[in-house]
């Protein structure tokens, strides 16, 4: 059963828990880790290789919903006793966050196909950059662009309060959004733009985070109570811990928060990834090739941050 993002204070002492009392949200890994596309073989590799590498779930990419089949993957996931979330990006020809409606209109039914897909699986998390497309704009969001974004997530966020889904906006950088760069930045558009839908949350990506934020504890303060998600990625997208992003006080904070909602594990490279994604993320080197070790490493890493922070 998935765990419901519970309500978190914006500010909170630490929480005092008792030695052996331990903390553990699931923890989930991208399948762009293990692949990139989505046969059954490859599926089945990204799932299987998420369990054996100790995850609990794995999030499903869902840029052309059209190239999933739910049916497989729903079976395939139940095979390997796996729960899964899905994530996209909008592109420039698809984006709510413009003023032209026809691409305004391509980006709302990509998100809204990309709703039943998850639905068919079984998701109960729809995260990502579901608000703009994924890249540099020469701008800022106007007015108009950022109203036509709001109205069409909150028809998304009627849609999926019906189907019992959880949308988490993840906040990026400056190079890949112009609309929501920051937790506060987000908290505030659910709540003033959208009118603050209950099914529509914060996604925290610590990749991001060490770009635009003060602190990985102020973003997660910032999230107030509607912190829903979690990516956790390293400052060159590579191995966890050996980078300069700051992993072990992002985890601090979200115990002291009480946070159990997912964390998930989120790492690229090109020889996975296709050539198109890759140049859309700018993955211009390789920090790894072997997925199950990344994934493995990754993995022992987090529970290390769990067990950790069960302690203080």
């Amino acid at each position: 059963m998935w765990l419901t993002p519970g309500r978190i204070p914006t500010t909170a002492p630490p929480r005092v828990v008792k030695v052996g009392a331990l903390w553990q949200p699931p923890l989930g890994c991208h399948a762009l880790v293990f692949s990139g596309s989505w046969s059954r073989d490859d599926a089945e590799t990204a799932i299987k290789g998420a369990k054996e590498a100790g995850f609990d779930m794995i999030e499903i990419p869902l840029l052309d919903p059209r190239k999933v089949d739910p049916t497989m993957t729903k079976h395939l996931l139940e095979e390997h006793h796996m729960r899964s979330s899905n994530s996209l990006g909008l592109s420039f020809n698809a984006d709510i966050n413009s003023e032209d409606s026809e691409c305004v209109e391509r980006g709302r039914r990509l998100l809204f196909e990309a709703l039943s897909t998850a639905e068919a699986i079984g998701t109960r998390y729809l995260c990502g950059v579901l608000y703009s497309a994924l890249g540099k704009y020469s701008g800022p969001s106007s007015p108009r662009a950022r109203a036509n974004a709001a109205r069409v997530l909150r028809e998304l966020a009627d849609a999926a309060s019906d189907k019992g889904i959880t949308l988490a906006l993840e906040y990026v950088n400056r190079y890949e959004t112009n609309l929501l760069n920051t937790a506060r930045d987000t908290r505030a558009f659910i709540a003033e733009d959208m009118g603050d839908p209950k099914n529509v949350f914060v996604h925290l990506d610590s990749y991001h985070a060490h770009i635009e934020e003060n602190s990985m504890r102020e973003a997660v303060l910032a999230c107030g109570d509607r912190l829903g998600y979690v990516h956790i990625g390293e400052c060159h997208r590579g191995y966890l811990g050996q980078g300069s992003c700051d992993l072990p006080g992002l985890f601090r904070a979200l115990r002291d928060v009480d946070y159990n909602g997912p964390i998930t594990f989120e790492s690229f490279s090109s020889a996975v990834v296709s050539d198109d994604l890759s140049n859309t993320l700018a993955v211009w080197r390789n920090l790894w090739d072997d997925s199950d070790d990344l994934a493995s490493h990754a993995h022992a890493y987090m529970q290390a941050q769990l067990i950790l922070n069960s302690k203080h």
